[in-house]
């Protein structure tokens, strides 16, 4: 499924950005601060997994970060993975 096809929210109140599907929440938790968007863990549950949402939700934290000026911090492995397959976003990624 492609990644435009999961509704990705900011939950800012919980710091994270999240999809809910089926009663399932998954979830990549940020801390924000100094101009820095620190990525530190996804979680998708094993009954969603393989549907794209890992990539959705990094994909949106990513985009809000270009947005609003914010160099990536990214501390989870999932998304350092990710941005190995995706150069296109070395421009907002900081060292860690």
């Amino acid at each position: 499924m492609p990644d435009h096809a999961h509704d990705v929210v900011n939950n800012p109140e919980k710091y994270r950005f999240e999809v809910i599907s089926g009663g399932l929440t998954s979830k990549l938790e940020y801390r924000l601060g100094r101009n820095r968007l620190a990525l530190v863990h996804t979680e998708v549950p094993e009954e969603l997994a393989g549907q794209g949402i890992g990539s959705a939700l990094v994909t949106t934290a990513l985009t809000y970060a270009r947005e609003h000026d914010l160099i990536v911090l990214p501390y989870c492995p999932f998304v350092a993975a990710y941005l190995e397959r995706h150069p296109e976003w070395e421009d907002i990624v900081g060292e860690i």
